[in-house]
């Protein structure tokens, strides 16, 4: 059986764990800069992480 590549850098994971920290302490901040308004979901908080996660130019799918 041929192993699979990673769809997600492992670095990724990190990411989003420390986006969801943020989220869960309501400091999280959508937006450039953290100007926008509070994230208000799990949903949003990984979405942000991720992007940024792209903009770094980690390995991560592109959006639908």
């Amino acid at each position: 059986m041929a192993k699979r590549k990673r769809k997600y850098s492992p670095s990724v994971g990190d990411d989003v764990a420390r986006e969801m920290r943020r989220f869960e302490r309501g400091t999280a901040r959508s937006g450039k800069g953290g100007k926008g308004g509070k994230v208000k979901s799990r949903k949003q908080a990984i979405a942000i992480a991720l992007s940024e996660a792209r903009k770094e130019g980690k390995r991560v799918p592109k959006k639908k």
